[in-house]
């Protein structure tokens, strides 16, 4: 398995330079440019805007000066923000805490009832439980993200809000926090509560995750269902399933130890792909909750040219595409043991 895992690697590389450059192209070649910044300050004179070009590197070829951003990248330094002065890394420091927690969040919660879900499907195949799940699949594909977090919001989060169905008033309260990760109950951040974890804090971050991870894990949920019930229906269906049972074995049994670790392959793929958002986080969901992640800061950086934080975020979200194939790749060895790495 090390000669593969390296094999893998080394014929990554290549990959791996080829869309640093690219996405160094674009940066360079966007309206405006890094130094478009500074040019919108009347201020600035042109001999401090052409010595920031040439501190900047633009004067350069760009092969050079791709050579350079490759050089300190690998070296850990990403560059400094054009809007904050702050270096990338920092910056990237402050928000990756806060992605990992909403996007581990989402991706537990959606394998855990996707695959709990499509199995009960596919062994109880044509119940009601069966048609329900599929109802549910597909309005969690069919429903934008966007809409379903605002009627959340106004559902659970919304004050004194009244509608009627059915003949009934109904009112509902400030059930749920709207936007952030911490409300005023807790004065500090991820880091902070990390450092203290105190009740208080503990059940104010957790209120505030609700409504962000069920609007995340929905698509997921009825994604992965409908390819876990795929799966297990098939697997049910193999001589070895039907030698289990010929053998006595209890259904749960064979289920959980026999049929479920096969009709997990396809779902090693998707979790394995998923891996990279719990980078570059939904950025959608962090723009709707104003959670402080990193698919915010994308947003926020993107809409000022901060091209420095946008390269970091697209270059570091590339490196775990490809680790997470590969990483797929690997998994699929331990869960089939027909598949050989050499």
């Amino acid at each position: 398995m090390g000669r593969y895992i390296l094999r893998r690697v080394l014929l990554a590389l290549p990959l791996l330079l080829g869309v640093s450059f690219i996405l160094y192209v674009l940066m360079r070649l966007a309206p405006g440019g890094p130094e478009a910044v500074y040019g919108q300050n009347p201020h600035v004179r042109a001999e401090d805007l052409a010595r920031i070009r040439e501190q900047m590197g633009l004067n350069d070829p760009i092969i050079v000066a791709y050579a350079k951003w490759l050089w300190a990248f690998l070296r850990g330094n990403m560059g400094f923000s054009l809007f904050t002065g702050r270096p990338v890394v920092a910056m990237l420091g402050d928000h990756v805490p806060n992605t990992f927690l909403l996007m581990g969040a989402s991706l537990l919660f959606s394998v855990s009832m996707g695959v709990l879900f499509g199995v009960i499907s596919a062994v109880r195949q044509y119940s009601w439980f069966d048609y329900g799940v599929t109802t549910f699949a597909f309005f969690g594909y069919s429903m934008p993200t966007f809409w379903f977090g605002i009627v959340l919001m106004m559902v659970l989060a919304a004050n004194d809000y009244s509608f009627a169905l059915g003949g009934y008033h109904y009112e509902t309260g400030h059930w749920l926090p709207a936007a952030g990760m911490f409300g005023a109950s807790f004065d500090g951040n991820l880091i902070d509560w990390l450092r203290s974890p105190t009740w208080v804090g503990t059940c104010d971050l957790g209120a505030h995750l609700v409504m962000p991870v069920l609007v995340l894990s929905i698509v997921s949920i009825a994604s992965w269902s409908r390819y876990a019930r795929s799966s297990m229906l098939e697997v049910i269906r193999a001589d070895y399933v039907r030698m289990a049972r010929a053998k006595g074995l209890s259904e749960f049994r064979v289920i959980a130890r026999h049929a479920l670790r096969n009709a997990m392959i396809p779902i090693v793929t998707l979790v394995a792909l998923a891996l990279p958002a719990l980078f570059a986080g939904a950025t959608i969901t962090e723009q709707i909750f104003a959670w402080p992640g990193v698919g915010r800061l994308f947003i926020d950086s993107l809409g000022k040219s901060d091209y420095p934080v946008v390269m970091a975020i697209m270059f570091i979200s590339a490196i775990l595409v490809i680790l997470g194939n590969i990483l797929a790749d690997i998994l699929y060895g331990l869960l089939d043991p027909r598949i050989r790495f050499e």
